[in-house]
């Protein structure tokens, strides 16, 4: 009868607690629905021309500077990713420029801010707004040829394949070219025939 009675006890005990738990978590939760999450203020989009001068050309530049065969008078610099650092510093490269690709590819991106004075054959910032918002699509294109390139170069990286990463690193200058002759200076294409 005592075990019995002990047993009760402990259980009796025990529905207590869970109820003192389960009323004490009760009172701490907000009646109603659960209030949403604090809003990040949107980040500013970037213009084309801070894109090309803060994540693309640095990325790229990275990039290309990873691999060369360079002769000269010194000698011969066979450049290329060794240690598997270097090929880490060299991926984060290739990702960032991906990174990159994708802020290009948003839609009603601003060439830059101002309209200062192009160089000698280059449009200016007006005309090449007015180029990209005439065929939106076309300048898409001209991205994804890019993260084309960049996607070869990082499966390269990721094979640690240094000559790959070259032949990669040509088709990166190849659509950047592409892109650049459409938009910034096809005039000077046109001078050059």
């Amino acid at each position: 009868m005592i075990r019995r009675s002990m047993n009760w006890l402990i259980a009796a005990v025990m529905l207590t607690q869970l109820a003192i738990v389960g009323a004490a978590a009760s009172a701490d939760a907000p009646s109603g629905p659960a209030p949403s999450a604090p809003s990040r203020p949107s980040q500013p989009k970037l213009t084309i021309q801070q894109l090309m001068d803060t994540r693309v050309d640095p990325s790229a530049d990275a990039l290309w500077d990873s691999v060369a065969f360079i002769a000269s008078a010194k000698g011969e610099e066979d450049r290329r990713p060794r240690t598997p650092a270097q090929w880490d510093a060299v991926r984060r490269s290739a990702l960032a420029l991906l990174r990159a690709v994708d802020e290009l590819s948003v839609p009603g991106l601003r060439v830059a801010s101002g309209d200062k004075k192009p160089g000698p054959g280059e449009l200016k910032v007006s005309a090449i707004q007015r180029l990209i918002d005439s065929d939106p699509d076309a300048f898409a294109r001209h991205a994804e040829g890019l993260r084309s390139a960049v996607t070869k170069a990082l499966n390269a990286i990721d094979a640690r394949d240094a000559d790959a990463l070259m032949s990669a690193g040509g088709l990166i200058d190849e659509a950047c070219e592409a892109c650049h002759v459409a938009y910034w200076y096809p005039d000077q294409t046109q001078a050059a025939r």
